[in-house]
């Protein structure tokens, strides 16, 4: 996707190309994938059962894979999704930019050339494994299209694909379940990144309140640290290639803490992740509005990031993610009684250990976040108890300026 000038603007460069990046496909990549799932099996309703762990992990898994599953345990990754000399960069869980208001809970392969042709670089199976879900969505916004893949290993243990631009003969949804090969070509990319990530129902994620606010994307709450499944020389290779330093190196997406404002949080009666819509179509292409976090920066811990769906527009988009001028205080810290929290809201580059900008085009380690000088707005903050939050961003205004909240102010719930 070419962004728009407009979009552009005389913003920061690091935003702009990480939006390139991330937002390659458009806004189609940022829709919630949702299946005709019995409500029943939602992974909230599954965790919440009477089932011992080991039935509640089958149960998920059988959900995941449209039951084309059997048996259970990990698997180890024998090759990568995409030759080493073909991807330049790694990157990991976490990331908040444009419409990915929460941390994203997938990782990138960036392919070395980025803007190459459709289809220029192969693409592998990871493990032997069952395809279980192949989803086309035609090119949009002047994209290369995309190709979204469930391999399925076990009961308990899966990976995906997003942003494939091509299949192999003989891979497609009417032949599914599909026999892959550890290291079998399976399709082709270009000019756009790759999303995978791995889901283990063994291992539901403890940092989300309310599960049940993510039941729009079935598979969120299992997403496990890929790096442990790697063979060593293979881990090696993504470990020089993933700019973060700070543990967990493979990201992180699940900040929550009960009763403190960290974390994600969803605009009353907006159908938690799935948006005011919650049941697709175009009224959905825009989920993130209703979303909000308060997250670690991804490359940069030492910052936070408050992410606001709700600044979204058509020609300012660029203006999602801020961290404040004064990076204090700590989200971790801010509870029902720390009163009205304000926010001095500053745009930020990304610096190289040589005192340089990183573009976060190529790898590069132990960078840092420099904020900018200029404020964008005032974020205020109350929370009027464990679970339920007041936010509001007056733009134009420091926070010096302003003593309550405006008319623009939201109720968000965990």
């Amino acid at each position: 996707m070419k962004l728009k000038r407009d979009q552009q603007g005389s913003h920061h460069i690091f935003l702009a190309l990480v939006i390139i990046v991330i937002v390659g496909v458009g806004f189609a990549g940022w829709r919630v994938f949702k299946k005709s799932h019995d409500k029943n099996q939602a992974p909230s309703k599954i965790l919440t059962s009477n089932a011992s762990p080991e039935d509640k992990a089958v149960a998920a898994g059988k959900n995941l894979s449209n039951n084309n599953c059997k048996g259970t345990g990990e698997t180890q990754f024998t090759h990568l999704p995409m030759n080493e000399a073909d991807f330049s960069l790694l990157i990991p869980y976490g990331l908040t930019v444009g419409g990915h208001v929460t941390p994203i809970d997938h990782q990138y392969f960036q392919p070395t050339i980025f803007q190459s042709p459709k289809d220029k670089y192969p693409v592998y199976a990871m493990a032997d494994a069952k395809i279980t879900d192949i989803e086309v969505h035609a090119p949009e916004n002047g994209s290369n299209g995309r190709i979204r893949m469930v391999f399925t290993v076990s009961c308990t243990f899966f990976y995906y694909y997003d942003l494939v631009t091509s299949v192999e003969s003989g891979i497609d949804k009417s032949h599914l379940p599909i026999s892959v090969k550890a290291g079998q070509l399976i399709g082709h990319i270009g000019g756009q990144t790759l999303d995978f990530a791995v889901w283990n129902t063994k291992k539901p994620l403890t940092g989300f309140i309310n599960p049940s606010s993510y039941d729009g994307e079935a598979w969120k709450i299992y997403t496990d640290n890929p790096f442990l499944y790697y063979t060593p020389e293979l881990r090696k290779i993504i470990e020089a290639k993933d700019p973060r330093t700070a543990d967990p190196i493979e990201g992180k997406i699940d900040y929550d803490v009960d009763g403190k404002l960290i974390g994600n949080w969803f605009e009353s009666g907006t159908n938690g992740y799935s948006g005011a819509s919650g049941e697709g179509g175009a009224g959905d292409q825009h989920y993130y509005k209703s979303h909000l976090s308060f997250a670690p920066n991804l490359y940069d811990p030492s910052y936070f990031v408050v992410s606001v769906g709700s600044l979204y527009t058509i020609d300012n988009e660029r203006h999602m993610q801020h961290v404040t001028a004064a990076n204090s205080p700590n989200p971790a810290d801010v509870d029902s009684n720390s009163g009205l929290i304000k926010y001095d809201l500053v745009d930020f580059d990304y610096i190289k250990s040589n005192g340089s900008s990183w573009d976060q085009m190529a790898v590069s380690k132990n960078v840092k976040i420099k904020p900018k000088s200029d404020v964008f707005g005032c974020a205020l903050a109350l929370m009027k108890d464990s679970r339920t939050l007041k936010f509001e961003v007056v733009v134009g205004k420091q926070c010096s300026t302003i003593s309550g909240f405006d008319s623009e102010v939201k109720t968000y719930t965990r």
